[in-house]
């Protein structure tokens, strides 16, 4: 019999979980979802609410999802199966982590977003799914050894710092400096950090800084000690959205940090933020696509029972039109989504990072839009009721204050719609530069 979702709210899953076939689930994938469904509902998002208007996520609920490897699927896949092993993690969930793949993760970040609130499961995860990944990819072996066996077991926390106040999506003009010491022994560091996810909570930090000159040649990237770590200051930023996130503005004075703290070569910054963002989008892309289904499954419930002149909202031809076009975007985003992970299940990462670059960056900026498409429509049909936080409409309410969430961070929209095209230029004109070539042979 088909595993159909006991919802039968139109739009509330995606089609594989209202028992629709599907070319790309195996039963492992279907297992997992169970499991983690299960998982981040007792865990944390049936408090997701409570624990969104308090601020902040209690500190235990970090802990009970590391004790059970369930921070791990935020990590880019393949997992790092050596170290895992070495660390005595063998699955998560009962998915044998050799045998994890993006689907397992587009899975993960599609369940940890099903409260409709971004902020819960991003104050979790911004060590595990952006700050390790560099470590894994670029450190040194000795670097390796010194932190991941803490990192990866979630002994210690980690984020990732690249913006600043002056230099968002503008990585190439980052002007926080790392020089070296007279002895050559450490980096002294001096800059501002604004807008890191987690940042408050974070034992360490992937860091981008200037080594060099001007420029993308003169960036680097260094794991820098944060919590109670001389010459760092760091507070809390008040967000209208993502509140549990953890935002923090980070002040580095002076802050002394080992060479061996280098995460591959100086110079080779840029590279590594710019392959490292792929990922991230990623996971946005997919978690702001749940957030967009939320959003709307919610409306189309509450227009099926709120009455207005004299009949329900559904029978309304204006309200039916808002929710097709709406319930368009978002179904046509979620198959895009599911492609490229499929995609990167079957593709090497220098083929995914050169072919699926700008497609992801343009696929995030997507899936923000979608999210601002279905998080207004459902915010006017709930009429006030959706600009009111607490009631029936509260959900919707804060579903749109996530949205410039959605926009702004992993690179802002209109950088990311640029990025995607010029990427593609490149592309074709590779293509265009080897058809050349072959027909000159």
């Amino acid at each position: 019999m088909a595993d159909v979702s006991p919802n039968p709210i139109p739009f509330s899953e995606p089609p594989y979980l209202r028992g629709l076939p599907s070319p790309y689930y195996t039963a492992s994938h279907r297992r997992f979802q169970k499991a983690c469904r299960a998982f981040a509902w007792e865990h944390l998002l049936s408090h997701a609410m409570e624990w969104e208007k308090a601020g902040t996520v209690p500190e235990h609920v970090f802990k009970d999802f590391c004790k059970h490897n369930m921070l791990l699927p935020n990590l880019p896949a393949p997992l790092p199966v050596d170290w895992l092993k070495r660390l005595g993690i063998h699955d998560i969930l009962g998915v044998k982590v050799e045998e994890w793949d993006y689907l397992h993760t587009g899975i993960y970040c599609d369940e940890m977003a099903r409260s409709g609130l971004a902020g819960p499961g991003a104050s979790l995860s911004a060590g595990f799914a952006f700050g390790i990944p560099p470590i894994i990819k670029f450190g040194s072996k000795e670097l390796q050894e010194r932190f991941l066996p803490d990192l990866l077991t979630g002994r210690k926390r980690g984020c990732i710092a690249i913006t600043e106040p002056e230099a968002g999506s503008d990585v190439a003009n980052i002007t926080t400096t790392a020089t070296k010491s007279p002895d050559g022994k450490y980096y002294i560091i001096n800059g501002t950090k604004k807008w890191i996810t987690n940042g408050i909570w974070s034992d360490y930090t992937t860091m981008a800084v200037r080594t060099g000159g001007p420029g993308a040649a003169g960036l680097s990237v260094i794991l820098v000690p944060l919590k109670g770590y001389p010459g760092v200051t760091m507070r809390r930023l008040k967000v209208s959205g993502q509140i549990t996130g953890g935002t923090t503005y980070i002040e580095l004075d002076d802050v002394k940090v080992p060479v061996g703290n280098l995460i591959g070569r100086e110079g080779d910054g840029m590279r590594i933020i710019m392959t490292n963002f792929n990922h991230e989008r990623l996971t946005i892309a997919v978690g702001v696509t749940r957030q967009a289904r939320v959003a709307l499954a919610a409306a189309f419930q509450y227009t099926m029972k709120r009455e207005a002149f004299g009949k329900t909202l559904m029978d309304q031809p204006v309200v039916r039109h808002r929710l097709a076009k709406a319930g368009a975007e978002l179904e046509t985003m979620w198959a895009w989504v599911e492609q490229i992970l499929y995609q990167l299940c079957h593709l090497s990462k220098e083929e995914a990072d050169r072919q699926l670059g700008g497609i992801t960056a343009l696929a995030k900026a997507k899936a923000a839009i979608v999210l601002n498409e279905c998080a207004q429509c459902a915010v006017l049909l709930f009429g006030g009721a959706g600009f009111t936080a607490s009631g029936q409409g509260e959900l919707v309410e804060a579903i749109l204050r996530d949205v410039p969430g959605a926009r702004i961070p992993g690179g802002s929209e209109d950088v990311l719609l640029d990025l995607a095209v010029r990427q593609l230029v490149k592309i074709y004109q590779a293509g265009e530069k080897k058809l050349a070539q072959q027909a000159k042979m």
